[in-house]
């Protein structure tokens, strides 16, 4: 049965559909609010920690996809080199480094303006897309950021697609 045969009912709020993925995985959720939900997603390399939220005011359900990253000073400028590189290719969201939070942040907004409602399964691929990136690109972050590799040079272990699901 798909995700989305679920919820038949228009009026079922998007944080309720994530908290519902979030325990149907087995991930580790806490419901912040009514309109946010955080919870970690364990991946090949990392625990990312992934939050939602629903906007009323713009019709917009958030989400954020963060990592904790601490490259040296020194390796900034190829790190953000290299996010306008990964940036080009990434369609759906794109990475941020928060340099006072020491994250590497996935960001994408999904919009339902109308009163649209998102399905199960597109909030499920919505959260998977952020973790694929992240695995994907993750190898090339920390070549960008612990070794004298330029970013083209380190965004070339990115080339393959990560294949699994979050």
């Amino acid at each position: 049965m798909a995700l989305s045969e679920h919820y038949l009912n228009d009026d079922i709020h998007p944080i309720d559909i994530v908290e519902h993925i979030a325990a149907h995985n087995d991930w580790d959720f806490d419901r912040i609010a009514d309109d946010q939900i955080a919870m970690a997603v364990q991946g090949q390399w990392r625990t990312y920690s992934i939050t939602l939220a629903w906007s009323h005011y713009d019709e917009t359900l958030r989400m954020i996809c963060t990592f904790e990253f601490e490259p040296p000073e020194d390796r900034l400028p190829t790190l953000f080199e290299g996010l306008n590189a990964v940036n080009d290719q990434c369609w759906a969201g794109a990475f941020s480094f928060w340099a006072d939070q020491q994250l590497m942040v996935y960001k994408y907004g999904l919009v339902l303006a109308g009163g649209q409602i998102a399905s199960a399964d597109q909030i499920d691929t919505l959260i998977s897309a952020a973790v694929m990136a992240s695995e994907r690109y993750y190898p090339a972050f920390q070549l960008m950021s612990w070794t004298d590799r330029t970013a083209q040079d380190a965004l070339q272990v990115a080339i393959a697609e990560a294949y699994g699901r979050a």
